[in-house]
């Protein structure tokens, strides 16, 4: 019985995720049209927590999709990929969105302190994938990347909280001097 060969593709994750404790999403990205409504991806998370939150395995066929996940306190992280992925790529991706998390949270990974850094966390995700592609697998490169200081950037890029920020210092300077 001959089985069809995927043709290769760039577009490797279909979803990337972060639940809590009891299953609720704290942040999720679905990057095709599997789970088409938030009721569908809901249900999906719901569903792959029970499965997965008292095991020790790293990875599960679930759906028809590979899931590879790490919990961390009262954190649950996954990655899915379609069925034929490989799992050392999905969890090369996997443990990025973790190191990168860790290092920006200083290995305080959970629940309160993810809240108080999302941005910082939807960041860290996008910089790691975009549209299901994966970008960059390295944790240290994706901090320093997350990690801009608003003196880096320039003044037609900052958001206008940055630039009052900036303008502040700027002048609390000044008034120093």
């Amino acid at each position: 019985m001959d089985m069809p060969v995927a043709e290769p593709t760039l577009y490797i994750i279909k979803a990337i995720g972060i639940l809590d404790h009891d299953a609720n999403r704290i942040i999720a990205k679905y990057y095709d049209e599997h789970f088409p409504t938030v009721k569908e991806q809901k249900a999906f998370e719901k569903n792959l927590y029970n499965k997965t939150h008292r095991q020790n395995a790293e990875i599960i066929m679930f759906e028809g999709l590979t899931c590879v996940y790490r919990s961390n306190v009262d954190l649950y992280f996954f990655v899915v990929g379609s069925a034929q992925e490989n799992e050392l790529i999905l969890t090369s991706v996997l443990n990025a969105f973790y190191d990168s998390i860790s290092q920006m949270l200083r290995k305080n990974v959970e629940k309160r302190t993810l809240l108080d850094n999302l941005d910082g966390v939807f960041l860290a995700l996008d910089e790691i994938c975009d549209g299901g592609i994966i970008l960059e697998t390295d944790s240290s490169a994706v901090c320093q990347r997350v990690a801009l200081k608003s003196d880096d950037i320039p003044l037609g890029e900052q958001t206008v909280a940055q630039g009052v920020v900036d303008l502040q210092s700027k002048t609390i300077l000044c008034m120093i001097k």
